[in-house]
C-alpha cells in the first residue's frame, strides 16, 4: 500500500520505517529540510534501539524515501498518516496548530490538484477528544467532492522499544465512522497481529480518549507508587517489598510499580495535562488526574530534598555527579525528565554538576546549556564529586567499579533516584546510601 507519514519525529520516523518493513511503499515528509537531508543520506535522525538497521535495509530495498514536498507525497498515497507534535500550551491544552496547518494544506492540495479518488487521513498524534472532526473540517472547507476519511488511530510506542511494539502492538485501536476506512486500515495492520493480538474498532472520539486514558492511567501507577514509596519511608517500610506483594495479584500486574523520582518524556506529563484540561472544559473534570500532575512535580525534585537534608540544607559550593540525564534509559528524549528539575535546583543553590549520560549528551545541551560539565564517561564524572546522583537507570549503570567509584569521589555517598543498588550492598561496600521509599542506609 501506498502511504504517506507527515512528520519524522519519534513516532513518524519509527512508524514510517515499521510500515515499510512490511513492505509498504513509505514517503515520509518533513518541513524541516535539514531532516530530510539527513534522512535522504540515510543519517538516521533519533536514537531508537534495533531502528537503524530496519531503517537502512529499507531505503536500500526503495520502500521508503523522505521529501520535503507535502504534495508529492498527498498525491502519491492512499493513506497519510499525520505524526505531528502537539505540544503543551501555556494553559495545559493541547496545542494543534501542526495537526491544523497540515490538515488545511492537504485540503489546498487536494483542491487545486482535482483529487477525487479516496484517500485516509489518520491522526497518529495524541490529540483531544474531537479533533478527528476537526481534521475533516480543515480539510473539506476546500470543497464537498473531496472524497476521504479521517481515522484515529494512536500510537502506544514506548521509548527505547519502539520497533518492537510496533512489529508486535499489545492491540492496534482503529477510531472511525466509516466501513470503508475500517477495511482497508484493518488489511494495512493484519500482516503486525498475526498472533492474535486484537484490532479494536471504534468511534473517533473513544479512540482519541483510549489515548489520553491508557497515558494517564500508567501515569497514575507510577505516581500511586511514588506516594507510597515517600510513606513506607516515614513508615519504616520497603517499597521494593511493597511492589513484589502488590505486583503479584494478578488483578494489578508488575509493570509501572517501580518508584523513583518521576515520570517525564513526551507523553505522559503533556498527556495528563491535556486530559486534565479537556475535562475540565467539558464540565466533568478528572481530579484524580490533577492531584497526579501536583504530586509528580514534586516527586522530580524529592532527591534534592535527601542531599540538602544530608548536608544540613547548605549544598554551596558542592559538587555532584549525575549519571542519566534522559527521562528513561535506551533514549536520548530529555522532556520533561526529572534530571533537568534536579540539576537546575542543585545549581540555584550553589552547588555545581558534572554529568554523563550514555546517549542523551547533546540533547541535553539544549536544556541546560553550558550550566554544568558534560563528561566523557561515568567514571570521569565523578571527579572531586561529593557526591554520585543516580538520575536514569542505564544498564550499564547497574553494576559498577564500586571499589573504583570509593577511590575517585570525595566521600563514598550515593543518592539513588531510580533504586537500581541494594541498600544492604551499598551498606557492606562503605557507602553512605539513599534511594526512594528504602531506609536510608549510612
Amino acid at each position: 500500500m501506498n502511504l504517506a507519514v507527515v512528520g519524522t519525529g519519534y513516532v513518524g520516523l519509527a512508524s514510517g520505517t515499521c510500515f515499510a518493513e512490511m513492505g509498504n511503499q513509505v514517503i515520509c515528509v518533513d518541513n524541516n529540510l535539514e531532516i530530510v537531508k539527513k534522512l535522504q543520506n540515510s543519517v538516521i535522525t533519533i536514537f531508537e534501539p534495533g531502528l537503524e538497521t530496519i531503517f537502512h535495509r529499507n531505503i536500500e530495498k526503495k520502500r521508503l524515501s523522505f521529501t520535503g514536498d507535502l504534495e508529492y507525497a498527498v498525491l502519491n498515497s492512499k493513506v497519510i498518516f499525520l505524526c505531528l507534535p502537539t505540544p503543551q500550551g501555556e494553559d495545559g491544552s493541547a496545542d494543534l496548530r501542526y495537526i491544523r496547518a497540515a490538515a488545511d494544506q492537504i485540503g489546498k492540495i487536494l483542491k487545486d490538484n482535482k483529487v477525487t479518488e479516496y484517500k485516509i487521513i489518520v491522526n497518529k498524534s495524541t490529540v483531544p477528544v474531537g479533533t478527528a472532526g476537526l481534521v475533516e473540517q480543515e480539510i473539506k472547507k476546500y470543497g464537498g467532492d473531496i472524497n476521504i476519511d479521517v481515522v484515529s488511530n494512536p500510537e502506544f510506542l514506548r521509548e527505547g522499544f519502539a520497533v518492537s511494539d510496533f512489529m508486535k502492538p499489545d492491540r492496534i485501536v482503529i477510531g472511525s465512522n466509516s466501513k470503508k476506512a475500517f477495511e482497508i486500515m484493518r488489511g494495512l495492520y493484519e500482516p503486525f497481529v498475526r498472533q492474535g493480538n486484537p484490532i479494536i474498532e471504534m468511534d473517533t472520539a473513544s479512540s482519541e480518549v483510549t489515548k489520553y486514558a491508557a497515558n494517564s492511567y500508567l501515569a497514575t501507577r507510577i505516581t500511586f507508587m511514588n506516594e507510597l514509596a515517600n510513606f513506607c519511608e516515614v513508615a519504616g517500610a520497603n517499597i521494593d517489598f511493597v511492589r513484589r506483594g502488590v505486583g503479584s495479584d494478578t488483578r494489578i500486574g508488575k509493570r509501572f510499580l517501580f518508584a523513583g523520582i518521576g515520570y517525564g518524556g513526551s507523553c505522559f506529563p503533556k498527556d495528563v495535562k491535556a486530559l486534565i484540561k479537556t475535562s475540565t472544559e467539558k464540565g466533568s473534570p478528572l481530579s484524580l488526574l490533577s492531584a497526579v500532575d501536583s504530586i509528580n512535580n514534586l516527586q522530580k525534585v524529592i532527591l534534592v530534598k535527601k542531599i540538602l537534608a544530608h548536608f544540613k540544607g547548605n549544598i554551596k559550593g558542592k559538587h555532584f555527579a549525575a549519571w542519566g540525564l534522559a527521562f528513561k534509559p535506551n533514549t536520548d528524549d530529555m522532556r520533561e525528565a526529572p534530571s533537568v528539575y534536579i540539576i537546575r535546583e542543585l545549581l540555584t543553590k550553589g552547588a555545581t554538576v558534572s554529568a554523563y549520560d550514555p546517549a542523551a549528551m547533546e540533547t541535553s545541551k539544549f536544556y541546560l546549556k553550558d550550566t554544568i560539565t558534560y563528561a566523557g564517561s561515568e567514571m570521569e564524572a565523578l571527579k572531586n564529586a561529593d557526591a554520585l546522583l543516580v538520575l536514569t537507570e542505564w544498564n550499564e549503570f547497574r553494576n559498577p567499579d564500586f571499589d573504583e567509584i570509593k577511590k575517585v569521589l570525595k566521600n563514598p555517598l550515593i543518592f539513588d533516584g531510580r533504586n537500581i543498588y541494594s541498600p544492604e550492598r551499598m551498606s557492606e561496600l562503605g557507602f553512605t546510601y539513599y534511594s526512594i521509599g528504602r531506609k536510608p542506609v549510612k
